[in-house]
């Protein structure tokens, strides 16, 4: 389990902000075993399932990697047929292999410069 020096308030505040501005209902930050960091959720979602999910997604794309010979992976999406999907960004902050999974509900919606912005401010608030 990864040890976070900042407060994971301060985590959980960023990607309620995220989801505030993306219009997600759910957003977490995992370790690379999908052991939940932090998280924010609207009522009525899960997030330890949804961390359970992001780290069963996880092994399949390290499966993946090793089978097929590819790089790290830089996003997992996994659609439902009515256009939901959960969008995983795998990074790394300070030598830690984290996970940042947010939950999109409408395939229009737009997510990528959103988490983007997140994965940045993690690295450089894991700095500190």
């Amino acid at each position: 389990m990864v040890e976070v020096k900042l407060g994971s308030g301060e985590l959980s505040r960023l990607l309620a902000e995220m989801n505030a501005a993306g219009g997600f209902p759910i957003s977490i930050l995992t370790d690379r075993h999908g052991f939940p960091i932090a998280s924010a959720a609207a009522p009525g979602q899960d997030a330890d399932r949804q961390s359970a999910v992001v780290a069963l997604v996880q092994k399949t794309a390290i499966q993946v990697q090793e089978q097929l010979g590819m790089a790290q992976t830089d996003e997992i999406s996994v659609y439902d047929a009515n256009g939901q999907r959960l969008v995983c960004r795998p990074f790394k902050a300070n030598e830690h292999d984290l996970i940042l999974a947010v939950l999109v509900s409408d395939r229009n919606q737009s997510y990528r410069r959103l988490t983007t912005k997140a994965v940045q401010t993690i690295r450089r608030l894991w700095r500190l």
